[in-house]
């Protein structure tokens, strides 16, 4: 139930249910799962405190499932209309299998701003959960409404205190991240430390699950075991992403276009092929840009495509036949750095561009993979 920042979807991933105070409001596909999970086991335990129910036991269910989403909604708002406040846009709130999540576009955020927006959620499920518990006090014990008001004021009471504690994807993380953001001046190392909490967070919680009935002398109830594990497994992935995408963040001021790029010389489209062997031998190591009349990088000479064509016709041949056309524009300033290299690349097609200095003159050739790897770390999928 953590406010992230957006990915990029080609596709919805959901059933959108309008917009709430401006803000679009998707019901994910996962939601339906979670819910029919809830009705499943839920129905069968209304039935047994309510005899005679019938199917209206899953109806119940099925009601609880929605107050259940109706919080998780207003925990997420508290998130987005907190964030508004400061000026962050709100791309959209999803409800999903896991609850929740809020997605906001590029914004510039503080230790402090960043803990408020966070912690806005909790607050949110505290105050329902208190409204809830003062409703109690005017009901009739024994009914269904009751049941139905009892269980979301403990479910909001649960989802407050468990999303308080203080570990990354949980929003109490933010609390961690802003301490050692407001410490080192820099948010990557505090999604790190942030990230790392939330791992420990997991341990703690399978070793209470397992080992307090093994200190009480009984044996762990396997359902609970289940449902840690699974959780465990969802906060775990979730810590992991936050600690890998912060450790990109941190090694992107570091990549250049101009430092990771091969060597390239600058070579006119229609050249002859003998003309670009000559080239090559004069510039061991470098690769062949062929540029328009313009002067704008149109191509990328290929070498076992260059040494492929018979001798007696390279002084005829045009270097344009072996050669791998570029993508329009594919071609970036040798000075592009960090995120704006990334920006760059991301607008671009293809995986294989040009790099030009200031008087745009080519200086090189930059590989996809090249950056991915610099980046992550790792090579590029397919490459």
């Amino acid at each position: 139930m953590t406010a992230t920042p957006p990915a990029r979807a080609e596709r919805s991933p959901g059933l959108s249910l309008g917009r709430i105070a401006g803000i679009p409001v998707v019901l994910a596909w996962s939601w339906f799962v979670v819910t029919v999970f809830i009705v499943l086991v839920f129905g069968p335990r209304v039935t047994n405190a309510f005899p005679g129910i019938g199917l209206g036991a899953y109806a119940v269910a099925l009601g609880y499932a929605l107050l259940l989403a109706a919080s998780v909604l207003i925990h997420e708002l508290a998130h987005a209309l907190t964030a508004r406040s400061f000026g962050w846009p709100t791309t959209r709130i999803v409800l999903n299998l896991w609850g929740g999540h809020t997605q906001f576009a590029s914004f510039n955020a503080s230790p402090g701003r960043s803990l408020l927006v966070a912690l806005a959620g909790p607050a949110a499920n505290f105050v329902l959960a208190a409204l809830g518990w003062g409703l109690l006090q005017t009901m009739t014990p024994g009914t269904v409404t009751y049941l139905l008001a009892t269980i979301l004021v403990w479910a909001n009471l649960l989802v407050a205190v468990f999303n308080v504690l203080p570990g990354l994807p949980l929003d109490g993380g933010r609390l961690v991240e802003s301490a050692v953001w407001k410490a080192t001046g820099s948010q990557e190392k505090g999604t790190v430390a942030a990230g790392w909490a939330g791992r420990i967070i997991v341990i703690l919680l399978l070793g209470l699950v397992i080992g307090l009935p093994l200190a009480q002398g009984r044996g762990p109830d396997l359902t609970v075991i289940l449902l840690a594990v699974v959780m465990g497994a969802f906060l775990w992935m979730g810590a992991t992403a936050a600690i890998e995408n912060a450790k990109m963040r941190l090694r992107l001021p570091r990549i250049s276009a101009g430092r990771l790029q091969q060597r390239a010389v600058g070579l006119p489209a229609g050249t002859t092929v003998l003309a670009a062997r000559r080239l090559l031998r004069e510039q061991p190591g470098a690769a062949v840009v062929l540029t328009g009349p313009s002067g704008i990088p149109e191509a990328v000479v290929d070498e076992p495509a260059l040494r492929a064509v018979p001798e007696e016709v390279a002084g005829s041949t045009s270097v344009d036949a072996a050669a791998r056309r570029l993508a329009a524009g594919a071609y970036v300033p040798e000075s592009a750095e960090g995120q704006e290299l990334v920006q760059f690349l991301a607008r671009l097609e293809g995986n294989e561009y040009a790099v030009v200095d200031r008087r745009g003159v080519v200086t090189g050739v930059l590989h996809q993979r090249t950056v991915v790897r610099a980046i992550t770390g790792k090579n590029a999928p397919g490459a």
